[in-house]
């Protein structure tokens, strides 16, 4: 038996006891190694929904993990049992125009674990064990723990970001909110070799944690470096954020949004049109996440700070509620008991 993390509407969170699952062919069964808390669980826990995607019925969160190897099915030769491996929530389809593009996470059939896009809802990793079709699997041998493994998937959207930023070598690069995604998007800016990086955050600890990752500067506004910025990333899912990085950037500069920000924000159209700027959106990640995967395992990126507790999942309530108090955590993970 396992246990598993279940979230029933808002702030209805219960751990249930499930039947493991024997692979199928082409299928793998793995342990959790570690599973990480992310903005979108929080706002199922909260809220009852992320964005557009609404809980209709008990549902397993989680897409952020990393696991150890069990069984192989029929057909499985890219790992073997007592492996450590990445764990992919993407399974797309490979087959529509997004894909064919290599724009795979734009898929138009994407199932994402995790997520309560599609229903009936697939449950997601917050469970002690869980099968997952090979390809979504990357072996890591490298000594490097569970829980930084699990980081490649948050990693893996601030790599997106900034690669949608284009390139941002020497550049002056500004990231609004320093969680997790905020946080990533540092690492992942000097990853690119942009010649300063700045972040903005209200939160002291958040600021210090974005310099312990790489930031150069970090501010509770963005007052001090108005026009001076050529890229700008709004991690934080914040209207002043938003009109933080509208006021820092250049003429001609770009903004890539990768936070989810309220629906019935205003567009600042005009102020777009007239300064020639480049507002882009960053949704998940494509090959980044194999980039991602790379660079923890070769500690290019050293993700261990952001790691603030490791919960067993029959505590998962206590591991959520520390997840909501950004005073005393950035990464919350779920671990087995």
């Amino acid at each position: 038996m396992s246990l598993a993390c279940t979230l029933h509407g808002p702030l209805q969170l219960s751990v249930e006891t499930l039947a493991q699952v024997e692979p199928a062919a082409g299928q793998v069964r793995l342990r959790l190694g570690a599973g990480g808390i992310c903005g979108s669980d929080l706002h199922y826990y909260q809220h009852g929904r992320a964005g557009a995607f609404a809980i209709r019925a008990p549902f397993v969160p989680g897409h952020e993990a990393s696991g150890v190897v069990e069984a192989i099915g029929p057909g499985v030769t890219r790992v073997r049992p007592g492996q450590k491996v990445a764990v992919n929530p993407a399974h797309p389809c490979g087959l529509c125009p997004a894909c064919r593009a290599g724009r795979s996470n734009l898929c138009e059939k994407m199932v994402f674990l995790g997520s309560a896009a599609i229903f009936p809802h697939l449950p997601g990793l917050f469970r002690e064990h869980f099968v997952v079709g090979e390809s979504q699997l990357t072996a890591v041998d490298e000594d490097v723990g569970l829980g930084e493994i699990a980081c490649a998937e948050p990693l893996s959207v601030g790599l997106h970001a900034v690669r949608r930023a284009g390139s941002v070598l020497g550049a002056t690069v500004l990231v609004t909110g320093a969680g997790t995604i905020g946080c990533m998007s540092v690492i992942a800016a000097r990853l690119a070799g942009a010649g300063r990086v700045l972040c903005s955050d209200p939160s002291e600890r958040a600021r210090d944690m974005a310099l312990t990752v790489g930031a150069d500067e970090a501010q509770p506004d963005t007052s001090a470096w108005q026009g001076q910025v050529d890229v700008a990333i709004e991690a934080a899912g914040h209207p002043a954020a938003l009109a933080g990085c509208l006021s820092a950037v250049r003429r001609g500069a770009r903004i890539v949004q990768v936070g989810t920000l309220p629906p019935e924000l205003p567009f600042p159209a005009n102020d777009i049109m007239t300064r020639e700027l480049d507002y882009v959106g960053a949704f998940r990640a494509d090959i980044e996440f194999d980039w991602a995967v790379q660079a923890i395992r070769s500690r290019r990126a050293d993700v261990r700070p952001l790691i603030s507790a490791q919960i067993p999942i029959s505590e998962s309530k206590a591991a959520f509620d520390l997840a909501l108090d950004r005073s005393r955590s950035t990464k919350v993970q779920l671990i087995p008991g």
